[in-house]
């Protein structure tokens, strides 16, 4: 199976993570301190370095005080809207 890190799928995942530490007014190292890792863990997955898996999608939601299944609803809703 091909990578998924450059995919449109992956491209809204990250804008959806980004907006949401924004809207948090959080930095990429309040955030990454909120979740016991380093900055660049946040920057990595930002920029589309790295991918997230389900089990830090969780912890990164929560590290913004939002539900992830809220979070995961916006991203759905997004696909739908924008068929990505």
């Amino acid at each position: 199976m091909p990578s998924s890190l450059r995919t449109p799928q992956q491209q809204k995942l990250r804008e959806i993570l980004i907006d949401a530490r924004k809207n948090a007014r959080l930095t990429q190292t309040e955030l990454a301190t909120r979740l016991g890792r380093h900055q660049s863990f946040v920057a990595k997955y930002e920029l589309g370095e790295r991918r997230v898996d389900v089990v830090e999608f969780v912890a990164v939601a929560r590290a913004l005080d939002l539900d992830p299944g809220d979070l995961l609803g916006t991203y759905l809703s997004a696909r739908q809207t924008e068929e990505i």
